[in-house]
């Protein structure tokens, strides 16, 4: 039994090791050499203070700025032991709202987001929320929707809006990859910059 366990357990404790530690560690070097921005998080600093990052959706309610997909995070109610509430874009408390296409509860959240709406038709992402919960992009369709709100709210004409919308959509990956979208966080910061 003894000449069984012994090389059984160092093996183990073997790829333990150079999987479990000596692999990762050294996937974390080569990517904060090659890629540091990304592995630091793509954080978006303004005035030497990080505002956010490039890869998580925020909440931007105020009718001068794109508002970005719905959220589905929620947090646990602290007035309510065993249910939770409403937590938009809260990154500590990522995940999906396990809700499917059958649930009462997604389809009058779907149609009330669609009546606020207004004009329809509505993109997809203007109305439900990402797996996560905190996309930070949205369609092209989608801000473009939004553009009449935003340039009312900070009084400027609808083609300096829809211009600088155009230098923020973003292709698709290696050209092939995915759909164009818009960072929500960094349009909006180009948007408070426009003089």
């Amino acid at each position: 039994m003894n000449t069984l366990f012994r090389p059984a357990l160092t093996l183990v404790l073997l790829l333990t090791l150079l999987l479990g530690v000596a692999a990762p560690l050294a996937m974390t070097g080569v990517a904060q050499v090659v890629f540091p921005s990304q592995a630091g998080g793509s954080l978006i600093e303004r005035n030497g203070q990080v505002i956010g990052s490039a890869l998580i959706g925020q909440n931007f309610a105020e009718p001068r700025y794109f508002h970005p997909r719905p959220s589905a995070t929620t947090e646990p109610d602290p007035e309510n032991e065993g249910s939770t509430r409403a937590a938009p874009y809260n990154a500590a408390s990522s995940a999906a709202s396990q809700q499917g296409p059958t649930s009462a509860a997604l389809l009058e959240a779907i149609r009330t987001r669609v009546a606020e709406a207004g004009l329809t038709p509505v993109p997809a992402d203007a109305v439900t929320a990402s797996g996560s919960g905190l996309d930070p992009h949205i369609s092209p369709e989608n801000a473009a929707r939004q553009i009449p709100r935003v340039a009312t709210a900070r009084g400027i004409p609808e083609e300096r809006v829809r211009a600088l919308l155009a230098q923020y959509i973003e292709g698709r990956e290696l050209g092939l990859l995915g759909e164009p979208h818009v960072n929500v966080l960094r349009l909006n910061l180009a948007l408070d910059d426009l003089r």
